[in-house]
């Protein structure tokens, strides 16, 4: 079995969900060697996740921030840690309500993605950053 890791810094982007997916691949082009196999990508922050959802359309992403943005207001009374600003707290709870990882199967040399699926980061900040991720390919 061979395993291949990596972690990059992501270009900074605003709040929003964005497609990732050509970002994470261009990082590891050692998954062509893999034949059958996994890739799991981990986000090292705790007010950004990641996901696989919807590739093609872009109102998908836009309508996932407003959905988000209503279940987990920001300045909710109840919220206690409030130091690092309004965005910070509800950016917490949608990153575990999001998660830290994603996991693919490799077939082929290739993401076994469905037609319509690509990783999104979540970034859950008004001013996130870069964003650094963990790249791991494992297989045969």
């Amino acid at each position: 079995m061979n395993f291949f890791q990596i972690e990059v810094k992501l270009k900074n982007r605003k709040r929003g969900f964005h497609l990732i997916t050509e970002e994470v691949l261009k990082a590891i082009p050692e998954i062509k060697k893999i034949g059958i196999g996994q890739l799991q990508v981990f986000i090292k922050h705790t007010s950004a996740s990641l996901t696989i959802n919807e590739n093609a359309d872009p109102t998908v992403r836009t309508d996932f921030e407003s959905h988000m943005n209503k279940m987990v207001p920001e300045n909710a009374p109840y919220y206690i840690h409030t130091y690092e600003g309004p965005d910070d707290m509800p950016a917490h709870v949608k990153s575990s309500l999001m998660g830290a990882s994603v996991q693919i199967p490799i077939s082929n040399g290739r993401l076994n993605l469905g037609i319509w699926q690509g990783i999104y980061l979540c970034e859950h900040r008004d001013y996130g950053g870069s964003r650094s991720v963990v790249i791991t390919a494992f297989g045969n």
